[in-house]
């Protein structure tokens, strides 16, 4: 049998991109690209969830790091945005201030202004407080306040004075002094025409003492209604001076305030504040009658504000809680740490003499606060990890409001002083990034993420390798080097960028579009390039950005190499061995992946135990490699038991192997194994193989295979290359070949050689040099071929297990 045949060419090993396809001296003649490569229905998908008015239509965009994501929807919003601009579609923005409440001092209201308004109320606001200081000051001390209230006071006391004089005379008549305590008026008895000591009272016989009480009880019950006369007096003289107080505070109030309210007079949240406040300072003009009271430097406030617990000025303060006066359009806002205080908004306090206070002044806007009118943009996996985010974000979509609360709350711990302020009304577009797994998890798991992320769009890894993709990814690069203010690429860099993409997604007609990425090797190669001192970077140089950074991270490849090499790790790349062959595994560790040799052995014995799984019995094996091993026994049914049972028994072993092992890459050498085992013909141990295997023995294709042909490749050469040794694998993983020139070289030189079967059979021929043989019209195989000898040794054990069966049963009976 010749090998050639299954031999695949240098030429089909890696695909390579044509520099003169480029026409251009470098990447800086070209115009920056504007659009995304290749992503047709991500683009619609959020186009037409951008442009969706309705409630519920938020994106949730999926798609691997890297690719773009959150870049592309930007772009599409900044564009979508200027397109209403011109249409005049643009939705004016607002200000929102959170201001005192004046019914409910914890519950701080919120009020719209518009756009560049909220500066400009909270000046006048602090504007206000000063004319109300200066206005009122100057009103009480002014010579007609004091004459007014110091007439009213005169005839209050005149009233007082005619009124006592009177209960005066009439306690003298009585034979008392009625005289005035700090506890209030007092009856004293009297004695020769002068008040009574005490001394003198107490020598009084108890008869006169007990007459001189009653006659006072007596004298006091007659009097009283003219102390409650001179009660009322004081009375009407405090309330005349405060009507005389509030006449003139609110002649000077509405004076200030009538240009308010007739200002603010079409937004009613702000004339109610007016209103309240107006209310305030007459409730409290004792307030502004003096000069303000200075701030104490070691309290950092007034001292007045320590006694009294808050300030009394602060309902003048106006907290703008989302200022918009720079905005030039709808809000894009971008959240990269969407923790609850970031996303919400927070409340904030200040540590007084051993408390906490808090108020309307110290709340913050949150992200979901400052998008109000327009767009925000946060991580998935963020919004899901930090506690509580994700259910109150939920809230705020449904219920179009976003609600300041304290996290303590939300986690069931106490608040040292708690603010619930006002909701403010939020029209939002909110746009998730993520990976496809995480949306699959939200779909299944959580009952509101359909209604509120109605829109998906998807972002595909790779693209089709066309002629206007190269060129666009040129365009790309031209962007991404004046973005890192690097050298600009000539076609050569261009083409050698554009055929590792290729090898990134592992297909000779696809690129990547994990373009943070391809940033990096723009920056690495760039820094190559001025250590050449070169002008533009070109191919060499993305070369060696590639290999030092394989070099920075393949410490663990070399090591299991070197292992190999020694033979602490046992590998033949010689020779033929029965049961035995060389199946190749990709390892990844961060981001770095590499091939490695391992060796599989089958031993094969009369028994009816099926194909044993050592993996499996000892916990090392994944499902996947399970079902993998479990298709060996169907394909073998199929195969050899038509005729007769399969009475076989058979142990598998990754030799050497201490770790898990998981997927079915390795299922044909297992059966490749199996096979030799039951034939008796040694199998080349200088070709390794991969690839998975169905029921009808037909080879499917796996993933990484350049990684494990390179792994086995470089095992050889450290071993010594032969010029006989290579690799088997699918044919279906043809166009997956992207093999590094190195092996390309090596296999145009006869070094090396790959191999590529459809099936179990030829994969046979290929590592055994024997015909499989094809089963005839009678059912029998061929003689000296593969298949004949399985067949034939799987006869003889059933033979064998029966008779064996058989003198079991006789020597039983």
């Amino acid at each position: 049998m010749e090998l050639q045949e299954y031999e695949v060419p240098a030429d089909k090993l890696c695909w390579k991109c044509d520099p003169s396809i480029f026409k251009f001296e470098c990447t800086k003649d070209l115009a920056p690209l504007r659009e995304f490569i290749g992503q047709e229905r991500a683009t619609r998908a959020v186009q037409f969830g951008l442009n969706m008015p309705d409630v519920g239509y938020n994106i949730y965009v999926a798609g691997l790091t890297g690719t773009g994501k959150t870049s592309m929807v930007k772009i599409y919003i900044e564009k979508l945005i200027r397109e209403r601009e011109a249409r005049g579609e643009i939705t004016p923005l607002n200000d929102w201030c959170y201001l005192h409440n004046f019914k409910t001092s914890d519950t701080p209201c919120v009020a719209a202004l518009p756009q560049g308004k909220g500066k400009a109320f909270r000046d006048e606001m602090t504007s206000l407080l000063d004319k109300i200081r200066q206005g009122l000051g100057r009103a009480f001390s002014s010579e007609e306040y004091r004459s007014q209230k110091q007439k009213a006071i005169e005839e209050g006391q005149s009233e007082q004075h005619r009124l006592f004089e009177e209960l005066s005379v009439e306690a003298r008549r009585q034979g008392f002094s009625l005289q005035t305590t700090p506890v209030g008026p007092v009856l004293v008895p009297m004695v020769e025409d002068r008040p009574m000591q005490e001394q003198e009272y107490l020598a009084l016989e108890e008869a006169v003492r007990k007459q001189l009480e009653a006659k006072q009880v007596e004298l006091r019950r007659k009097m009283q209604s003219s102390f409650e006369a001179i009660s009322s007096l004081q009375m009407r003289l405090i309330e005349r001076l405060q009507k005389l107080d509030k006449d003139i505070g609110e002649y000077v109030v509405s004076g200030v305030f009538s240009s308010l309210f007739e200002q603010y007079s079409q937004h009613p949240k702000i004339v109610e504040y007016l209103t309240g406040l107006k209310a305030y300072i007459l409730d409290n003009l004792e307030l502004f009658k003096g000069a303000p009271e200075p701030v104490n430097p070691i309290l950092g406030v007034p001292v007045s504000q320590v006694i009294q617990g808050r300030d009394p000025f602060l309902p003048f303060q106006v907290n703008v809680f989302v200022d918009n006066s720079e905005a030039k359009g709808p809000p894009v806002i971008i959240e990269s740490n969407p923790n609850f205080g970031n996303l919400f908004g927070k409340i904030e306090r200040r540590f007084l003499l051993g408390g906490y206070l808090s108020d309307h002044t110290m709340l913050k806007s949150g992200s979901l606060s400052r998008a109000n009118g327009g767009y925000l943009l946060v991580g998935a996996n963020e919004v899901i990890t930090n506690p509580g985010v994700w259910p109150a974000l939920k809230r705020a979509i449904k219920n179009r409001e976003n609600r300041i609360e304290d996290p303590f709350e939300q986690f069931g711990l106490i608040a040292p002083q708690g603010l619930r302020p006002e909701p403010m009304p939020i029209t939002v577009k909110v746009i998730l990034t993520g990976d496809v797994m995480l949306y699959e998890l939200l779909c299944q798991y959580d009952e509101d993420f359909w209604e509120i992320f109605k829109i998906k769009a998807d972002f595909a890894f790779d693209i089709e390798r066309t002629e206007d993709n190269m060129l666009a990814y040129a365009a790309f690069l031209k962007g991404c080097c004046e973005e890192c203010k690097a050298r600009h690429f000539d076609p050569s860099g261009v083409a050698k960028v554009v055929e590792y993409s290729a090898r990134l997604v592992a297909d000779q007609e696809r690129l990547s579009t994990r373009f943070a990425q391809i940033k990096d090797w723009i920056e690495e190669s760039n820094y190559w390039a001025d250590r050449d001192k070169s002008k533009h970077i070109s191919a060499r140089h993305v070369q060696k950005a590639l290999d030092e950074k394989l070099f920075r991270h393949n410490l663990i490849d070399e090591r299991i190499r070197d292992m190999i090499k020694r033979g602490t790790i046992m590998i033949d790349t010689e020779g033929a061995v029965a049961g035995q062959l060389n199946g190749l595994s990709v390892y990844t560790l961060g981001d770095i992946t590499f091939g490695k040799p391992s060796r599989i052995t089958a031993r094969t014995f009369l028994g009816r135990g099926g194909v044993i799984n050592i993996e499996r019995e000892s916990q090392l094996s994944g499902p996947i490699h399970n079902k993998g091993v479990m298709i060996l026994s169907g394909y073998l049914g199929w195969k050899y038991a038509q005729d007769k049972p399969l009475s076989l028994s058979a142990s598998l072993c990754f030799e050497q192997s201490y770790e898990g092992v998981e997927g079915d890459s390795a299922s044909s050498t297992e059966l490749y194994a199996i096979l030799s085992s039951l034939s008796g013909i040694p199998l080349k141990q200088n070709i390794a193989v991969t690839g998975s295997v169905n029921q009808q023995g037909e080879l499917q294709a796996i993933g990484g295979v350049n990684q494990k042909i390179e792994g086995f490749f470089k095992v050889c050469q450290a071993k010594g290359l032969t010029g006989d040794q290579g690799v088997l694998v699918p044919e279906q993983n043809l166009r997956n070949l992207m093999l590094k020139e190195e092996v390309v070289d090596s296999v145009r030189e006869g070094k090396f050689h790959i191999y590529s079967a459809k099936t179990i059979d030829e994969g046979m021929e290929i590592l055994t040099g024997i015909p499989a043989g094809e089963r005839r019209k009678d059912g029998a195989f061929p003689r000296d071929t593969v298949n004949y000898l399985v067949d034939k040794q799987l006869k003889d054990m059933a033979e064998k297990l029966r008779g064996f069966y058989a003198e079991e049963k006789k020597e039983g009976k």
